[in-house]
């Protein structure tokens, strides 16, 4: 990965990247944006919430955004390797096969198995490693297969990418009050958050969202440095070994700040949204937990964004949440 720091993404770039996300022969969408009372549940939230559907995205998360600009950055044909709990992979497993490419996800040993199952399909190899050992086990790939290494969160043209997201949403409310993002690696958040901040909007306040046990980027904030952690939370695809650099550079300088939820109120969310008639991951209800558990301060009669960052849950995990 070539070395960029934060203050060398402009708006151009952004720019540039998302006429590549909407140009891939990937097929990524411009994704759905709608008010909550478009849905069939009342919320007792007295701001007005807008909900982001990347559940709705091609392979069913956001991730395909950053990989479309990954792949479109790089030769065809090549043999790559990256890590990921299931979303990047499957979007990472979707491009390798429209491109010809071979690949290999590292995956956490807590991801499920139905996730790793899934990328196998699409031709790619699978390796699970202990979450503390998931660099290990790319770096002997690396050295011992020559493949070349595809960051899920800590890459420029990833998170360039995944900023296509945050130009949609000024798309449909231009001057945005809020908007909430859930935190994995920072990559998403970190690509909003520059979209939105560089567009001009320097009103707006942006909020990343991690889980209680899963939480390096709030660690990172504290300590000022970007930190590990042995994360572990019922939102796998947010519970990576590290917070990213870049990412994590962009979020100190675009984000208001980084709040946590716990895993039952991510259960809670992924049933709220399901009786809404929306299937939503729990790495994907994170933001949406946050609002609605007022973690997220001065929201009163606010424009507020949230992004559902995903809808990868099989049928049997949601027979696991309440009703």
């Amino acid at each position: 990965m070539v070395d960029v720091s934060a203050d060398s993404i402009t708006l151009e770039m952004l720019r540039e990247a998302c006429v590549s996300v909407r140009c891939s022969p990937l097929d990524v969408i411009n994704t759905p944006m709608i008010p909550w009372s478009q849905t069939t549940l009342p919320l007792n939230n007295p701001c007005n919430i807008h909900i982001k559907l990347e559940n709705m995205q091609r392979t069913g998360s956001f991730k395909i955004r950053g990989v479309a600009n990954q792949f479109a950055r790089r030769l065809k044909g090549g043999y790559f390797v990256t890590m990921s709990a299931g979303n990047y992979g499957k979007s990472f497993a979707y491009a390798c096969k429209h491109y010809g490419a071979k690949g290999k996800v590292v995956m956490p040993e807590t991801a499920p198995t139905s996730r790793s199952v899934l990328i196998q399909s699409l031709g790619v190899e699978v390796e699970r490693a202990p979450t503390p050992r998931l660099m290990d086990a790319v770096n002997r790939s690396i050295r011992e297969h020559s493949m070349t290494f595809l960051h899920s969160f800590d890459d420029p043209d990833l998170i360039t990418g995944h900023a296509s997201l945050g130009f949609e949403i000024l798309e449909v409310v231009p001057s945005p009050d809020v908007v909430v993002v859930c935190c994995g690696g920072g990559g998403l958040l970190a690509g909003v958050a520059a979209a939105i901040k560089l567009s001009g909007c320097d009103h707006t306040k942006i909020y990343g969202v991690e889980p209680e046990g899963a939480c390096t980027m709030y660690k990172s904030f504290i300590e000022k440095k970007p930190v590990g952690m042995d994360a572990k939370s019922i939102a796998s695809g947010l519970a990576p070994p590290f917070a990213g650099s870049l990412p994590y550079e962009l979020c100190q300088k675009y984000v208001e700040n980084i709040v946590l939820v716990t895993d039952e109120e991510i259960r809670s969310a992924v049933s709220t949204l399901y009786r809404a008639g929306l299937v939503v991951e729990p790495s994907g209800a994170a933001a949406f937990a946050a609002v609605t558990n007022d973690r997220i301060p001065d929201t009163n009669g606010k424009n507020v964004v949230v992004i559902l960052s995903g809808g990868n849950i099989e049928k049997d995990e949601l027979s696991n949440f309440p009703d």
